[in-house]
């Protein structure tokens, strides 16, 4: 578990993106948000479901450095908006 917060605490994102992320963390619900994410079925556990949202955001910020045309933001946001909820979770259940 330290070791995905301590990789989430490495990420570098643009002010304003972890901005909107931070504020839409607020309304998160994690039956309703992450199936649309990750796809329906089982919800993984909260480091499993962390470490695939990493990767997904990993690919949407090459995108967004690499002025891709299939690059979408909002898409962008839904995925640090579930990983910044999952790692308060996180967070939380380790204290």
């Amino acid at each position: 578990m330290q070791d995905i917060l301590s990789m989430l605490s490495a990420i570098h994102r643009p002010r304003l993106l972890m901005r909107a992320a931070r504020f839409g963390a607020e309304d998160y619900r994690r039956e309703v948000h992450l199936p649309r994410l990750l796809g329906y079925g089982m919800l993984p556990r909260y480091g499993a479901a962390l470490i695939q949202l990493m990767e997904m955001e990993t690919a949407l910020n090459a995108q967004r450095k690499d002025d891709d045309a299939a690059y979408s933001l909002t898409r962008h946001i839904d995925v640090l908006i579930a990983i910044v909820a999952e790692a308060r979770v996180m967070r939380t259940a380790q204290v």
